[in-house]
């Protein structure tokens, strides 16, 4: 059953979320905004794929249990290195139609995507904002030279299976298709907020060890490396950085360290 949604709202949208009667929306712990009093609200630790509700082919008894117990520590575990929330909130709506109304935590645009079991996406953590029970969430590490080059880049969501997923990101939104561009671009690595699978993500450095290097690396603000997308694909990119936010917002603070130089010397500490 396709989840009716409608994404409303300019400078900081919401997702209204229409349920039909036993229909389920699943959100991150602190995305969730209002509900009808018809829907009910179940906190969990764990993602649809491992819910406890007998198709994740654990089997009964002790055995099937104790693997249950696992995988959801397991998924708690991931998540607690990704840095993401522990727990997701489950809402049915009973007896009719319910309400639901979500968002995301910054300032910008929601997208709903549409998965068909065919492709999956991947989102930057802190992306996902809702989906319906149909659609699981998983967390997808990338390798260690690129994560750790990358910042932002190391840990992404994964969504995976059929209905509808909700993502939210900072500032306005560009939908890009790096085949539309000789088959790869090069961008600030925080601003990808989502691709479809068949996008190779990684990270480069910006420029050679050299004077011009040096030069993009520490006055060019963007440190020492670039996000690199190539492919085929739909790939969804944001306006506004956290990081630029962080010191736009320390700086009218008169809190701001980073003067002109920013890059390598900026002074955000996430």
């Amino acid at each position: 059953m396709t989840l009716q949604q409608e994404i409303v709202g300019n400078a900081m949208q919401m997702a209204i979320v229409n349920l039909h009667p036993g229909q389920t929306v699943y959100c991150e712990a602190g995305k969730f905004l209002f509900k009808t009093t018809n829907v009910t609200m179940e906190t969990r630790l764990s993602s649809p794929s491992g819910n406890g509700n007998g198709n994740g082919g654990g089997g009964g008894g002790m055995g099937g249990m104790l693997r249950q117990a696992m995988g959801t520590a397991m998924q708690v575990g991931q998540r607690m290195l990704a840095g993401e929330s522990l727990a997701f909130q489950y809402f049915t709506a009973q007896g009719g139609q319910g309400t639901v109304g979500f968002a995301g935590v910054l300032p910008g645009e929601m997208r709903a995507l549409e998965l068909d079991g065919r492709r999956a996406w991947f989102a930057e953590k802190d992306a996902f904002v809702a989906a319906e029970s149909s659609v699981e969430f998983g967390i997808a590490f990338q390798g260690g030279r690129t994560g750790m080059s990358g910042g932002e880049g190391f840990v992404l969501e994964k969504f995976t299976g059929h209905g509808t997923v909700i993502i939210a990101g900072a500032g306005n939104f560009i939908d890009l298709n790096p085949a539309d561009f000789g088959g790869r671009i090069e961008v600030d690595t925080g601003c990808v907020v989502a691709f479809e699978e068949g996008i190779q993500y990684g990270v480069q450095r910006v420029g050679g060890l050299n004077r011009q290097g040096i030069m993009n690396a520490v006055f060019g603000g963007e440190g020492l490396s670039l996000a690199t997308l190539e492919g085929d694909g739909r790939v969804i990119l944001q306006s506004l950085t956290i990081e630029s936010l962080a010191n736009a917002l320390k700086k009218a603070q008169g809190g701001d360290k980073q003067g002109p130089t920013g890059g390598l010397f900026s002074t955000h500490a996430g």
